[in-house]
C-alpha cells in the first residue's frame, strides 16, 4: 500500500513540529501539501519537506486532489472553516485541540460530520496517547487499588508568549485536563469551579493566575488541577490519583536524580515537546494505521464538542468564580 499523502495546515510552531514527525518518526505516510497564507513560513515548512507542495487556502488544496487526509495545526478559531471543506471532500481528519473554542460551533461539525455518513475527525487529544495516563486509566478500571475517589493534576509552563491571553488558561490549557479527566474516569464534566491562588508577580500583566480549577465528573470524582504558566522552573504535567486503598502518580522526569554538594536533583522538561514527544508520535502513527485500516478509534468530534462544552462552564467560572454546571446536547446515536 503507498504512503498516505498528508496535507498540513498550518505552520506554525506545532505544525513544524508534525511536519518534522511525518519526515523522521512516522511510517507509512508522507506530507504532499503544506497549506499556509503566510509565504515565509510556508517556506520554512519546504525546507523540512521539501517534496511537499505549498498552497495558500485549504480551498486551493482540495481542487488539486494534492492529499488523502489533513492534519490541522491552526489556531482553534480557525478549524471550522478549514474542517467543513475538508469534510466534504470526504478526507479523513486529525485536528489538534481545541475541536473550536466553543460549543456551538463545535456542534456544527458534529453535525457535518454526521451528515457525511461515516467518522473521518479525529480530535488531537494527545494525552490519551501517553504511556503514564494509559497506565494510569488501567488502573482505574482494574479497581485494584479500589475506587477512586479524586485526582490531583498539576500543568505549569515556564513562560507563555505574548499572544497567551487570560481565557487561553481555560480554552488552550485546562482543555487539556477536561479532556484527560473524562478520559481516566469515563465520566462526563458535570461542574467547574475556578479559584485564584494568590498571583505570580512574575506573570505578565495581561495574566491573573496560577489558577486553581474544580472539575466534578457525573461519577462524583473531583479533579483539582492547578494551571500555572509561569513557573519558571521547567514545564511539568503530572497527575496523582487518590483511591481507597492507595495513590498513584504519573509525569514525575524520568532524567536522573543526583545526590551531589549536599543537594538532590533531577532535571525536568522545558517544554512540551520533549514531555509528550513519545505520545505524539504513537498519536499520528495511530492516526495514520487508522485511515489504512479504516479503523477510527480515536478521541471523536464528539469528544471535542464535550471539552467545548466543559470550556464554556470554565470560562463562565473564570470570570465569576461561582460553580458552573456544564450543558450538553443528547449525544448521538452516530457516536454511540
Amino acid at each position: 500500500m503507498s504512503d498516505v499523502r498528508v496535507g498540513v495546515v498550518g505552520t506554525g510552531f506545532i505544525g513544524l513540529e508534525h511536519v518534522a514527525r511525518f519526515e523522521n518518526s512516522i511510517t507509512g505516510a508522507s506530507v504532499s501539501a503544506i497549506v499556509e497564507p503566510d509565504e515565509s513560513r510556508a517556506r520554512t515548512a519546504l525546507q523540512i519537506s521539501p517534496n511537499a507542495q505549498w498552497f495558500p487556502t485549504i480551498e486551493s488544496a482540495l481542487e488539486s486532489k494534492a492529499m488523502d487526509a489533513v492534519l490541522i495545526a491552526t489556531p482553534g478559531q480557525f478549524h471550522e472553516p478549514v474542517i467543513l471543506p475538508v469534510l466534504e471532500y470526504g478526507l479523513p481528519i486529525l485536528c489538534e485541540k481545541p475541536l473550536t473554542p466553543d460549543p456551538d460551533s463545535s456542534l456544527r461539525i458534529v453535525n457535518a460530520e454526521i451528515a457525511k455518513g461515516r467518522k473521518l475527525i479525529q480530535v488531537g487529544f494527545m494525552r490519551r496517547y501517553d504511556v503514564g495516563y494509559m497506565e494510569l486509566k488501567s488502573l482505574i478500571a482494574s479497581k485494584k487499588q479500589g475506587e477512586l475517589l479524586g485526582l490531583h493534576c498539576a500543568h505549569r509552563n515556564p513562560s507563555v508568549p505574548d499572544s497567551y491571553h487570560n481565557e487561553m488558561l481555560i480554552f488552550d490549557s485546562v482543555v487539556h485536563e477536561i479532556d484527560v479527566v473524562r478520559f481516566l474516569t469515563d465520566s462526563p464534566i458535570k461542574t467547574v469551579q475556578v479559584r485564584h491562588l494568590k498571583r505570580n508577580s512574575l506573570s505578565p500583566e495581561r495574566l491573573q493566575e496560577p489558577i486553581l480549577v474544580l472539575l466534578e465528573t457525573d461519577s462524583g470524582v473531583l479533579a483539582s488541577v492547578e494551571m500555572n504558566v509561569s513557573v519558571q522552573f521547567g514545564y511539568q504535567v503530572k497527575t496523582e490519583a487518590v483511591f481507597e486503598k492507595g495513590i498513584a502518580e504519573i509525569g514525575r522526569t524520568s532524567g536522573m536524580t543526583q545526590f551531589f554538594e549536599g543537594a538532590i536533583s533531577t532535571p525536568e522538561h522545558v517544554s512540551f515537546k520533549s514531555r509528550f514527544a513519545d505520545a505524539f508520535n504513537f498519536e499520528l502513527q495511530q492516526w495514520i494505521n487508522s485511515i489504512r485500516t479504516r479503523k477510527f478509534d480515536g478521541p471523536s468530534a464528539w469528544d471535542g464538542y464535550l471539552a467545548a462544552a466543559a470550556v464554556a462552564a470554565g470560562l463562565e467560572a473564570l470570570k465569576s468564580g461561582a460553580i458552573c454546571s456544564v450543558k450538553y446536547e443528547q449525544k448521538p446515536s452516530f457516536y454511540l
